[in-house]
């Protein structure tokens, strides 16, 4: 098969992923082999290019939003055959034994293993998952605009219920991508009036056909306060500025695996019980609700296509903040 292999992490614009052919992989027990169609482009696998996140495994294959049709079945496989469209997301393993994966949140387990980081991910011909973490795809969704929702969906939606906020309340976003996009149109359909803070003006017009009520930049004053908001962009800067937009009882949820360091404030931005937490990874849970969810609205992934061997370029796109929406590389 062919993959585009991270050998050692190097800037994204010195293009580090090379074009390789490899064995195609073979399931084991209870596993699926997947021939990809398509694989979303996400922040995540720009610092796992670029060294921000310490690799388990070199080399790797990136890629975690994975699309595509299973093509053979390991031995004690119950759920899945050939020919099932499904989708593989981030959380690939995790040990369902754990005090964490008991109570619920398998998302923090300690054993958790990750798609693209710690096994060969969907910048390849083919991938390799457990059934049960493997996910139908609404027949709804074509490839290209269903596999943003597997992480970018759902960390947005993840994001979305841990802010807390509710129908008729007003929603801060910050920062315009993939997520975010997704989000703003959660968030209508629930009948949330939605805030973006994003400075680039391709990102502002986007919000502003999905439905933002209004449009600014992070340090603007918006024309009310909000009752929640959610940083997507890596940047600790918006801490602050998020929080002098927040309501008293308000949450700030911050989307992103990694951040730029969080400035020194004042403790009054976070008196009066607002709340800041941080989201960290997904469940089975989230993705099956976020699919669910997502046909029933439905969402419309905004899209930029990539081919395979276009990976280092799409990824140098993302980094600019040159994609509108999300990128996806067509295998």
């Amino acid at each position: 098969m062919r993959a585009m292999v991270l050998q050692t992490p190097r800037p994204v614009e010195e293009s580090p992923l090379e074009l390789r052919e490899m064995p195609n992989p073979t399931p084991g027990p209870g596993e699926v082999r997947v021939q990809v169609r398509c694989c979303g482009l996400c922040h995540t696998d720009l610092h796992t290019v670029e060294g921000d996140l310490p690799l388990p495994r070199v080399p790797v294959i990136p890629g975690h939003q994975i699309v595509g049709i299973v093509d053979a079945v390991g031995e004690g496989v119950r759920n899945r055959r050939e020919g099932d469209r499904v989708g593989i997301p981030w959380l690939y393993s995790t040990d369902q034994t754990c005090d964490f994966c008991r109570r619920g949140l398998e998302n923090l387990c300690e054993q958790a293993r990750f798609t693209g980081y710690h096994v060969p991910g969907g910048y390849a011909e083919h991938a390799i998952v457990h059934e049960d973490y493997s996910y139908s795809i609404p027949r709804i969704f074509s490839d290209e605009n269903a596999a943003p929702l597997l992480c970018s969906g759902i960390i947005g939606y993840r994001s979305y219920r841990l802010s807390g906020v509710r129908a008729g309340e007003r929603l801060g976003l910050y920062g315009f991508g993939a997520s975010a996009h997704l989000v703003l149109q959660l968030a209508r359909h629930q009948g949330c009036e939605v805030y973006v803070f994003t400075r680039a003006q391709p990102h502002r017009d986007l919000a502003v056909k999905l439905g933002a009520a209004w449009v600014g930049a992070a340090e603007d004053t918006a024309p009310h306060q909000v009752d929640a908001a959610i940083i997507f962009a890596p940047a600790g800067a918006l801490v602050p500025r998020a929080l002098r937009a927040l309501r008293k009882g308000g949450t700030l949820a911050l989307a992103g695996i990694t951040m730029s360091a969080i400035p020194q404030m004042d403790y009054s931005l976070l008196y009066q019980e607002r709340v800041i937490r941080s989201v960290a990874n997904s469940t089975r849970k989230d993705c099956r609700e976020l699919l669910e969810l997502a046909a029933e609205v439905p969402l419309r992934t905004e899209i930029e296509v990539f081919s395979l061997g276009q990976a280092n370029e799409a990824l140098q796109a993302l980094k600019r903040s040159e994609i509108k929406g999300a990128g996806v590389l067509r295998i």
